[in-house]
């Protein structure tokens, strides 16, 4: 039972933590509605987060947080990067011909696979949430529970970005039409742009 409850725990906690509107998901989305190589981008996420979570139960997470530079560093490129892919999205809602999913326009698989892990870890707040915050409390279980934990943790993030992938088709009639790839674009636009200056708010 321990070892069920850590595992739950870690589930339950990773799940919440991943379940937000945020640049790494508005990208999957997106290519789950494209079904352009779902299955390659949601494997990197979920085990990127798998790796970060098993640094952060190993002990990682309190190194990280003795260096407040590093995190800095990841900051200023994430704000960066984010703020470049905003002004993509909002360049590509403004070309209505590129937005068709039954056309099979998107990334190459190289291009789709770099965005993917520069969304992945340029993103300062997967290092907090998964190696400190989740590493952190980590520390409540010894032994296998601990592992359970991390285990539960990762399942979470498997979960989540292979329905989110997968689950997008579900809204294809609704994509069917151009109007719906612009405010889709604009969405993620204004979220990417936010997340950057929130980012660039952060360092001060």
């Amino acid at each position: 039972m321990p070892i069920l409850h850590a595992a739950l725990s870690g589930f339950l906690l990773g799940a919440s933590l991943i379940i937000a509107i945020g640049a790494q998901n508005a990208f999957i989305l997106r290519q789950g509605l494209l079904r352009r190589h779902v299955f390659v981008l949601c494997l990197i996420c979920a085990l990127a987060d798998a790796v970060l979570i098993a640094l952060g139960v190993g002990g990682l997470g309190t190194l990280i947080a003795a260096v407040p530079a590093l995190i800095k560093a990841v900051t200023i490129f994430g704000a960066l990067f984010l703020g470049a892919y905003s002004l993509i999205a909002f360049r590509r809602a403004m070309h209505a011909e590129v937005m068709k999913a039954a056309e099979g326009n998107g990334a190459s698989l190289g291009a789709a696979v770099a965005a993917c892990l520069a969304f992945t870890f340029l993103n300062p707040h997967v290092y907090l949430d998964t190696v400190v915050l989740l590493g952190s409390l980590s520390a409540q279980f010894q032994g296998w529970a601990r592992l359970a934990y991390g285990a539960g943790a990762a399942l979470a993030s498997f979960v989540w970005f292979f329905a989110l992938g997968y689950g997008a088709r579900l809204l294809q009639p609704i994509f069917a039409r151009p109007a719906a790839w612009r405010v889709l674009d604009v969405l993620i636009g204004v979220v990417m742009a936010a997340l950057a200056i929130s980012l660039v708010a952060s360092l001060f």
